[in-house]
């Protein structure tokens, strides 16, 4: 499985590819949300986990940009704010899923649980 984190923390992004970037998945990384979109349209990952808040860029606004133009993207927020606005602002972006940076662990579990699944879950 290819993934793209897109995360302007390097410590973050390290710790989050630790998680999940074990053969057979593969992990890019993009620092910065401006670049994004770019790097999705080279890699054309098969999920796209993004940091909500990044100093150079809003990850929703980034995730909404890679789902307007690429509808196919499956998309999960990660983010330190359990709050349900920021949930419902996820979902409108397009995102599957939303995970808190405390619960890293669920990304693993979340990518893993949708190898068998062809359709977006609603962010939770």
């Amino acid at each position: 499985m290819d993934i793209l984190i897109v995360e302007d923390s390097e410590a973050l992004r390290r710790l989050i590819g630790d998680l999940i970037c074990a053969p057979p998945n593969r992990c890019h990384e993009c620092p910065d949300g401006s670049q994004a979109q770019g790097a999705y349209a080279r890699h054309r990952p098969e999920w796209v986990l993004i940091d909500s808040e990044m100093k150079t860029a809003d990850g929703l606004a980034v995730a909404g940009q890679i789902y307007a133009a690429f509808p196919e993207a499956k998309i999960l927020i990660i983010t330190g704010y359990d709050d349900a606005d920021l949930r419902q602002a996820a979902r409108e972006a397009g995102a599957c899923g939303y995970v808190l940076k405390e619960n890293l662990l669920d990304v693993r579990r979340w990518l893993q649980s949708s190898l068998g699944q062809s359709s977006q879950q609603p962010a939770q």
